[in-house]
């Protein structure tokens, strides 16, 4: 084939118009790119440059491998296929464009070398195929949520047209060497506007979203760094700003967000179009002050649960939960908030719980034991149990945490509590935007834990578990913090807790949001369950998947707006109700417990299923004098 820059095209000598076409385009692509570079300059640092090897591994897991698209199987590898085409296009265009240019280079261009044009010919084809997949997807069978702008359909028939016109090239190369330089023409001016658009489309995220990703959530926390509050383009961070510029609309996040499937205000998706429109007006006048309460309203700030479904689901790793948080401390501070939220917060700052119940009290469960629960204040013990407050103070968890205290004597475990001593953790408090309420929380919590005598620490509750194990930090000092159902497990298989009586029942288990996504702690409560007898049945969205009983976040101290459809908590006992056999739905967080026993009555199930918590069930197996039934 002749030197396709060697020819005049347009009335123009080659390289004049290669030269011409390369420096239009990249200069509108650098130009937008710049303006959103300043953009997020001006907004508020974060560190996101730590741990370069577990950000690496990121990189390599969910981008070059494209790892969560992989769970579903069928689109997953042809976004792999449309990926990896794209790779070796894209090296192919910079190689061949860099030769044009430089025409005095001792180089042949791409389509020359045999086994580059071996590469773009097996990638071509098989990215055409995967581009027919996507569209099929898109256009027949379009999952909810999936957008199908013209702008979707723009970028599918560019990227087709890369494809065609490269294989083309690759096929007249010998057959017809005027065709194959023509193709090579179309080809270059193809990707040089495409190039130039890119940025300016909705489809950014294909160039920011590698870069989502490498700056994503190391472990999941969902809490932004400290900060007032934002209600401004400026006070959000660069990291919250720039999720917007990778989202790519694909309603994944909506499909899973238990707040959008209840019908409320709340789209994960709309919020991330929301700030990419943000960043994308530039320095016009909309520099977001009518952004919290305007664009954003005030029903969707808190409509959030803060599950972290979306961010787990969200292929390029935008991040949700963090920008939420901070328009709620903007909330919060200025007064808006509901009223039922505002005494809770009264309680929590006055009392050290949410129930707005005396200090003195919160032991007042263990009257019933029989037998004294050690103060790990006056005398060490090897766990300090942290009880939490829906455990200590919810007289619909008192016969669990009972369940538990008795549990644990019985196994020999040497516990204690804090007693008046305890707080809330301020794990919720923290996300409806109470930074500094958590704080005080957590400084009254270690100052007590401070007194006390102990080697590991322990909770029934995954919320606690959340605030001690991770958000605590360093400041537990050598301390090992369990949750029950770890706990449990251990003594099990160590011999120390023996089951008397096997339960011989059907049950499915609820993964808690912050003991399973948070925490990934999916195999300790089945071994359990395994070991007491119980025949498991898993729900249909289990373990990473499952869905939130709508207590997270915050969530249980608000009010039902009117226009919901169903409560989270009601479409999880009815998901339960429907498993062949199944009449027990096992818990292992004191919140979830009184979610679905209230989901039981309003969803009419009262009869058909029965709710118990771990501790419980676990009693019944181990402690000869509980009957091993439900």
């Amino acid at each position: 084939m002749p030197d396709p820059v060697a020819t005049e095209l347009f009335g123009l000598p080659g390289p004049v118009l290669l030269w011409l076409l390369t420096l239009v385009s990249f200069f509108l692509f650098g130009r937008r790119v710049v303006a959103y570079v300043k953009i997020l300059r001006k907004a508020r640092g974060e560190k996101r440059w730590d741990d370069i090897g577990s950000r690496l591994k990121l990189f390599v897991v969910n981008v070059l491998a494209q790892g969560r698209l992989l769970r579903q199987p069928v689109i997953g590898v042809a976004h792999l296929l449309i990926f990896w085409a794209f790779v070796f296009y894209a090296t192919g265009f910079f190689w061949n464009l860099l030769r044009g240019l430089i025409p005095v280079l001792p180089i042949p261009y791409a389509d020359e070398a045999a086994w580059m044009s071996f590469c773009l010919a097996v990638f071509g084809v098989l990215g055409l195929l995967a581009l027919a997949v996507a569209a099929v997807r898109r256009y027949i069978f379009p999952p909810p949520g999936l957008e199908k702008s013209g702008d979707a359909t723009l970028i599918l028939v560019l990227i087709s047209l890369v494809l065609v016109s490269s294989l083309a090239g690759l096929y007249f190369h010998e057959r017809d060497p005027s065709v194959a330089v023509g193709m090579w023409w179309l080809h270059m001016i193809v990707v040089l506007g495409f190039l130039a658009y890119l940025p300016y489309s909705k489809h950014l995220h294909l160039l920011a979203s590698p870069f989502s990703v490498l700056f994503g959530e190391l472990k999941p926390s969902g809490v932004p760094p400290v900060s007032e509050g934002a209600a401004r383009r400026d006070q959000f961070t660069w990291r919250q700003l720039f999720s917007g510029l990778a989202c790519a609309e694909c309603g994944r996040c909506e499909r899973v967000c238990p707040a959008f499937q209840s019908g409320l205000a709340l789209s994960p998706k709309k919020l991330m179009h929301d700030f990419k429109e943000l960043v994308r007006a530039g320095g016009n006048s909309h520099d977001g002050t009518a952004f919290v309460g305007g664009t954003v309203t005030h029903a969707e700030i808190w409509a959030c649960l803060t599950c972290y479904a979306c961010m787990q689901e969200c292929p390029v790793f935008n991040e949700h939960i963090p920008p939420l948080v901070e328009m709620r401390r903007h909330l919060v501070s200025n007064g808006e908030m509901e009223r039922q939220l505002q005494d809770v917060l009264t309680n929590l700052t006055r009392y050290g719980n949410s129930f707005g119940a005396s200090p003195r009290t919160r032991a007042k469960w263990a009257q019933s034991l029989g037998f004294r629960v050690k103060d790990a204040r006056k005398e060490p013990v090897e766990y300090l149990w942290f009880v939490g407050d829906y455990a200590s103070f919810d007289p619909r968890a008192a016969s669990s945490t009972c369940a538990t205290a008795r549990l644990l004597r019985h196994a020999g475990v040497d516990f204690g509590i804090l007693h008046e001593a305890e707080q809330n953790a301020g794990t919720d408090a923290r996300r409806v935007g109470e930074e500094g309420l958590f704080e005080m929380l957590m400084e009254k919590n270690l100052q007590a834990m401070g007194k006390a005598r102990f080697r590991q620490i322990v909770t029934t509750d995954p919320h606690t578990y959340q605030a001690l194990k991770n958000e605590y930090q360093s400041r537990n000092g050598a301390a090992r913090v369990l949750h029950a159902a770890e706990l449990l497990d251990e003594l099990i298989r160590a011999g120390q807790l023996k089951v008397e009586n096997k339960l011989q029942i059907t049950a499915t288990y609820h993964d808690p949001c912050y003991l399973g996504r948070y925490n990934a702690v999916f195999r300790p409560p089945r071994r359990v369950l395994q070991a007491l007898g119980v025949g498991l049945v898993e729900m249909p969205r289990s373990r990473a998947e499952s869905y939130c009983c709508g207590a997270g976040g915050g969530g249980i101290w608000r009010e039902d707006t009117p226009d919901i459809k169903e409560r989270p908590a009601e479409s999880r006992v009815r998901e339960a109700a429907g498993l062949p056999g199944v009449g027990t739905l096992v818990v292992s967080c004191p919140k979830d417990l009184v979610m679905f026993q209230d989901a039981l009555k309003t969803a009419g199930l009262e009869g058909k299923l029965v709710v118990k918590d771990l501790m419980e069930l676990a009693e019944m197996a181990a402690c000869p004098a509980k009957e091993p039934m439900i």
